[in-house]
């Protein structure tokens, strides 16, 4: 049975068996907002899209960025900025992301995840400490909507690909309530090395950032070290 995970809650990436999990993937599953417009001729559900992008960081164990993955749809504004340009695959080849998504769940909840980063811990570059998981709401033009009015996001950790759910191995409902208004960053959970075994931390906190570099800066300058 999969774990339930609550805020702030660590677990050790071990089977039922004991044996170590290695090799998996870390899923983000989120739903559309659905509102009721009112009209002359009567009320209508309208679907708005809802645009998380899921990026994740590696640091070492001062606290340095050692590499990352986020959307190289972002690549136009990075180059005007002389940044690191976006790109869905670790230079080890240990991550790698599935692809952007940019309408989530648009009939209710499908029970498949809308991006995925898969994961092997064996080809990861030794000098990786933590591996940082975050989303960010972007917002196409005309949309103005914060995570307290995502209908759900969810995290989760399961044996697999990106098109088949083996096993699920963990899962963390994420709270979008009024807690979260005003709030388009969330640092959804880190891997981090313990004594030579990996552990998986569910931290599940909202920020004010407003773009992904800033809670890329967040990450490192509150959690990293």
């Amino acid at each position: 049975m999969a774990i339930s995970l609550s805020k702030g809650q660590k677990i050790d990436l071990r089977k039922d068996t004991g044996e170590k999990l290695t090799n998996f993937c870390v899923g983000v599953n989120w739903g559309a907002i659905v509102t009721v417009k009112k009209g002359l001729f009567g009320s209508k559900k309208v679907v708005e899209d809802v645009d998380l992008d899921l990026s994740c960081i590696m640091t070492d164990s001062v606290g340095n960025m050692v590499d990352y993955i986020y959307s190289p749809d972002y690549n136009g504004f990075l180059q005007q900025k002389n940044l690191p340009l976006g790109k869905l695959q670790t230079k080890d080849g240990a991550l790698r992301h599935s692809g952007d998504d940019r309408k989530g769940d648009q009939g209710g909840d499908d029970g498949l995840d809308n991006e995925i980063i898969s994961v092997n811990l064996d080809k990861l570059d030794s000098s990786v400490e933590k591996v940082f998981f975050f989303i960010n709401i972007y917002l196409n033009q005309g949309q103005n909507f914060d995570f307290s009015q995502v209908p759900y996001a969810k995290i989760r950790m399961y044996e697999g690909t990106p098109t088949k759910v083996n096993k699920v191995f963990s899962q963390f409902d994420i709270a979008t309530d009024a807690t979260f208004a005003n709030k388009r960053a969330l640092i959804l959970g880190k891997l981090y090395k313990r004594n030579g075994d990996w552990k998986f931390d569910a931290i599940g906190d909202p920020t004010d950032d407003k773009v992904f570099l800033q809670t890329i800066q967040t990450i490192l300058n509150n959690y990293a070290k």
